[in-house]
Formats: structure tokens, sequence, C-alpha cells
């Protein structure tokens, strides 16, 4: 009995802990909270990303976010929260992996952790302090996984496509990179991942 309350225990640290961190980062997206850019200011570097539409993609990256950090938070809709969330910080990897791995260089390595601990979660459930427990579990069924990160992946690698495919219509005729003024580290300039 110890050892399934320590478990449990530790999914609610974890699930709350990230949770609330990628609560917090898709609400910079999506309401311009904690320094964000907002809905218009995403919106505006989600193009300059190749993210097209610009505006669709901000609320898809900030609902992703915001929503999946806020269900993982209260352990709802567990699977679904997981993939959701590991769908976003997919989106976010593909915008980093140009400047490497390490953060420390804008490379991908915090998108990538907070993606594949929102799938673990995702996989692993939510444990027994969770609205998904306290509901008996309606919204966390073995099925619901292999929909919800299926879909996910599914709905990732069309965002993906769509980025790569515009990127390829965006680049000019003599091949040139976009100037230095449109990115700063592998971002562009006012737009934090």
């Amino acid at each position: 009995m110890a050892c399934l309350t320590r478990r449990d225990l530790g999914l609610l640290v974890l699930r709350v802990g990230t949770g609330a961190v990628l609560a917090a980062h898709g609400s910079q997206k999506l309401f311009g909270w904690f320094g964000g850019g907002g809905l218009e200011g995403t919106a505006k570097g989600m193009e300059a990303m190749g993210f097209h539409p610009g505006r669709e993609s901000a609320i898809a990256a900030g609902l992703g976010e915001a929503g999946g950090g806020a269900l993982l938070a209260l352990g709802l809709a567990t699977p679904a929260a997981g993939a959701a969330a590991a769908g976003a910080m997919a989106g976010a990897v593909s915008v980093h992996v140009p400047a490497g791995f390490f953060n420390q260089g804008g490379g991908f390595e915090y998108p990538a952790f907070l993606g594949f601990t929102a799938a673990a979660i995702g996989v692993a459930g939510a444990g027994r302090y969770s609205l998904d427990h306290a509901t008996g579990h309606r919204f966390d069924r073995p099925w619901v996984v292999a929909v919800a990160f299926l879909g996910s992946a599914l709905a990732a690698a069309a965002v993906l496509g769509r980025r790569a495919q515009g990127q390829g219509e965006a680049q000019p005729e003599d091949d040139q990179e976009p100037s230095e003024d449109a990115f700063s580290g592998g971002r562009p300039e006012g737009v934090e991942e």
C-alpha cells in the first residue's frame, strides 16, 4: 500500500509541475501573460517560422500547451492531455532543431523534455490523486490512449507538413536563407518557445 501511495504522490507532483509549466507557456501565446506575445504576437511569430495560417497555428499551439497542461495538472482526460501537449511540443521541437540539441544555444532540449514528459504521463495515467480517478476514469480508458496519441501524431504531421510546404513555396528562387533580421537565435524576434 505504501508503494502505491508513493507512486501516486510522485505522479501528482510530476503532473502538476509539468502541467503548470505547459499551461504558463501556452498562456503566453494565447493571452500574453507572463511576458508573452499574446495571440497577435504569436501569430506573427508563427508566420515568420513558416506556420501558415499564423493565427490558427498560434491558437493550436496555445491550446495544446495551455489546455493540455491544465488538464495534466488536474489529472483529467490524461491521455488526451498528454497527447495534446506532446503534439504541441513536437511543433516547438521542429522550430528549434536547426539550433541543435541544447537549450543554451536555442536548441530543442527544453520542448523535447516537456513533450516526452507529457507523453509519458499520458501513457502512465494520472494516478489516484487525480480527477480521472475521482470520476471513475471516464475520460481515461485504455482505448483513449491509442486514439489520443494517434490523433495527436496525425495532427502534428499535418501541421509540420504544411509548414514544410509553406517554407518550400516561400523560399526565394536563388535559395538564399532568410535575412538575419528575420530571426534571432533560431527564433523570430520577440517569440519565445
